[in-house]
């Protein structure tokens, strides 16, 4: 009998590389986090063995692999998405998420999915996990924050054309994620009072004006006002000066405004072990940073450290949220 009901880690695409990096991330962390496979056992190896989980009785696991039986279409090939499983796919995701939201299980770490797939096969219109999940629970302000050892960092605006971004920052988007940013890591990595540094959309974040105004004319009185309500913000900062060793300890999480400034630091400094962690939801949710890599399926090269630290996150910020109630 464990202390606490398991971490569910959803099945993702079974013909990428989520079952064969899960399952190597497993043996690894052993018995110390407490851990469900939702997933179909048909795509499991030949030889492995596991137990059925009842969410009837959450805290009840054996040694070894426990599943939650998610029934899927097709046997999985690796490196061939079928969209006959994307159902399979999404039906994990979201058992996992309502046995969350009813504390059968602590919360979830994510296997990657691929969302052509999914969108072929179940007309899946979300963006990716985080959109979905915040759909699950009902919430709109939900943030993806990625993190490493040697940085955090948040894309204010995410799978969207580059061509796109300029429009898709808004007052009311930069306000919500930077008070949803504020109120998660006080709650869910216990810093009391965190910083974040705001990195300017343009280069050299507008120069003064010389390299466009959006800098100056909204994202900074905007950093401004929120300054006024205590939280500890600064910016904007020129993006190209934020990463190197000696910024990066000024600040406890970077704010940045489209996906690739953000990740691409992040990458660079830690491409195996970066950990996606969605903010602002009601449960807890990680995933490894990575995609299904469909390339690699099944050869046993995959790399597990990015599943072995979502995992452990997820164990950290279960632990936060008891700890602060």
């Amino acid at each position: 009998m464990i202390l606490r009901p398991p971490l569910a880690v959803t099945s993702g695409d079974p013909a990428g590389i989520g079952i064969e990096v899960f399952l190597a991330a497993q043996e690894e962390i052993g018995e110390k986090i407490p851990i469900v496979w939702f997933g179909d056992s048909q795509h499991l190896p030949r030889e492995k063995l596991f137990t059925s989980w009842s969410p009837e009785k959450p805290k009840e696991l054996a040694p070894g692999l426990n599943l939650y039986q998610i029934d899927f279409k097709n046997p999985a090939e690796p490196g061939n998405g079928d969209p006959g499983n994307a159902l399979g796919v999404i039906n994990a995701i979201k058992t996992a998420t309502n046995f969350a939201k009813e504390g059968k299980i602590s919360g979830l770490c994510t296997a990657p999915i691929n969302k052509k797939i999914l969108k072929e096969g179940a007309n899946f219109n979300f963006p990716g996990h985080t959109e979905y999940l915040a759909h699950l629970c009902g919430v709109k302000n939900a943030v993806m924050m990625l993190s490493c050892p040697q940085l955090r960092v948040v894309p204010l605006t995410i799978h969207i054309p580059i061509s796109d971004v300029v429009k898709n920052i808004t007052k009311s988007l930069f306000e919500r994620t930077v008070e949803v940013i504020h109120s998660s890591l006080i709650l869910d990595f216990g810093i009391k009072n965190p910083k974040i540094s705001v990195a300017g959309l343009n280069p050299h974040a507008s120069e003064g004006g010389s390299i466009g105004n959006d800098d100056i004319e909204y994202i900074g009185p905007w950093i401004t006002q929120l300054q006024s309500k205590g939280i500890s913000i600064s910016g904007p900062n020129p993006a190209d000066t934020m990463f190197h060793f000696n910024a990066r300890s000024q600040y406890d999480v970077a704010l940045c405004m489209y996906h690739d400034q953000a990740l691409i630091p992040l990458k660079t400094l830690d491409f195996y072990g970066g950990t996606n962690i969605t903010l602002g939801l009601p449960i807890v949710r990680t995933s490894p940073d990575h995609g299904t890599a469909f390339d690699i399926a099944g050869q046993g090269i995959a790399n597990k450290k990015s599943m072995v630290e979502a995992i452990r996150a997820a164990d950290l910020i279960i632990k936060a949220r008891h700890n602060a109630n």
